[in-house]
This record gives structure tokens, sequence and C-alpha cells, in this order.
């Protein structure tokens, strides 16, 4: 229920923090894992770690932002694999730490067009070979921040819940075709995407006191999810949302 054997997954954004997670974890489940992220360099250490383990992947940079890497992301991929089993779409910015009150356009631009734009580029350049196969599984990052107010991360909260919304629509779209599109709502991860919150003793303490399990969470907890809705085991579950935040929402 959980095996991904000869399966082919893209997982963007994972050079570090819960891509790389996901990656990681697809690979021992079994899949041939294309590792992406703006930079051979940055891809290289993740490939090799999986190699060193016994699995399979390879690294294909992208700059997630600009639709023609998007679509050589794509094409490379089929190029060598011929075909596109799983797609996580993680990669995503955040350029602005503070209350939306002020945010140039430019920045609201960026964080939108990075955030939500690009995965739908990406879910549509994927989406129609999965459906001539009738099978496939669309994995969208998301966040509490889509879920909950914040006073400091409020753009990327909205382009969060953009994503979410973005998963119920794909999957009444592409679901009689046999695909599935769900999405993950991580809390506090300890990654350096959310450094400036984990290093922050006063939010950090606040989060842990709010949080039934009374700690953060890791990358690994979250690959878990995402290996669980990547996999027969979650056949039936599509267009969801799944909050992974050691219970701080439900406080």
């Amino acid at each position: 229920m959980f095996d991904l054997t000869d399966k082919v997954a893209i997982v963007t954004g994972s050079s570090r923090g819960i891509g790389r997670a996901i990656a990681e974890l697809f690979a021992q489940a079994g899949a041939k894992v294309v590792v992406s992220s703006r930079t051979e360099e940055a891809c290289a250490p993740v490939v090799a770690a999986i190699e060193a383990a016994g699995g399979t992947a390879v690294a294909i940079p992208c700059h997630i932002g600009r639709r023609e890497a998007l679509q050589a992301l794509v094409d490379q991929t089929l190029d060598l694999w011929g075909r596109i089993d799983v797609l996580v779409c993680n990669a995503a910015i955040n350029p602005v730490y503070g209350p939306m009150a002020g945010i140039s356009d430019e920045a609201f631009d960026k964080i939108m067009v990075t955030n939500v734009r690009s995965t739908l580029n990406l879910c549509n350049m994927v989406l129609p070979g999965m459906a001539e196969r009738g099978a496939g599984s669309v994995i969208l990052l998301s966040s509490i921040a889509g879920i909950r107010g914040s006073t400091d991360i409020g753009a990327y909260g909205v382009s969060k819940a953009a994503e979410a919304a973005l998963a119920r629509n794909l999957a009444l779209e592409w679901g009689p075709k046999g695909i599935r599109v769900n999405a993950i709502a991580p809390g506090l991860i300890k990654t350096d995407f959310a450094r400036a919150l984990w290093e922050d003793p006063k939010r950090i303490a606040s989060i842990e006191n709010a949080t039934p399990l009374r700690r953060i969470g890791a990358p690994e907890e979250i690959a878990g999810t995402a290996l669980w809705l990547a996999t027969p085991a979650a056949g039936y579950v599509t267009g969801q949302t799944i909050v992974a935040d050691g219970g701080e929402t439900i406080r």
C-alpha cells in the first residue's frame, strides 16, 4: 500500500528541508526521483545521498518562476524515464516578513506568481500525461498560514490558501481521469525556510506552548504524509488539505 516501485516522481524545491525529506523517502519507497531546485550544485548532494542509500535519482535544476524552465523540467524527465506518476509542488518563496500594510506590488506579485501561478503551470504540463495513463497523484505544499491569519507572513498565507483551493479545483477537473490532487498544510517545521520563526525565542515558545504536542515538526514527518498521499494507501483521498501541525490549529 505504501509502495512506489518504478514510479517516477518530481519533487520541486527538494534540495533541502521538506522537499529533500520527501525526495529521500519516495526513493526509499522505490520511486525514481527527480530532485529539483534552482541549481545543479544544490541538488547534487541529495542525489548522492539517495544513490548511496540504494535509490534512484537525478538532478534537474529548475527556476519555478519561469515557464520555460518548468517545461524543460517536464521534458527532461519524460526523455529520461518516459512518464511522471507523482508530482510534488513544494518550491515556494516568502521574501516579505512583516505586515501586509505597505507591501509593494512587486513583492506581492512575485509571491503569487512563484507560489501559485507556477504551480498551476507545472500541473497543466504534467497532468495530461497522467490522464493518458489513467492514474497519478499530485501533492501541493500549502501551509496553516493559508488557514490562519498572520501579521508576519500574510502575503505568503494568501498564496498558500490559493494553493489549497487549487488542489480542490484540479481534483474536480482531473478526478475522472484517475488523478488525485491533494495539499498538505504543515505547521511550523524546523527548516531553513522557517528559520526566522523557530529561531525567535519568544515566538517558538509561544508556538510550542500552543501546540498539543509541545514541539515543532520535523521535515520527515511531512514527508510521511506526502508518501501516504502518493501511494495506493490514499487511493480514495482527493481534493483535501491535510493539516500536519501538531494540533496547533485545533487550539
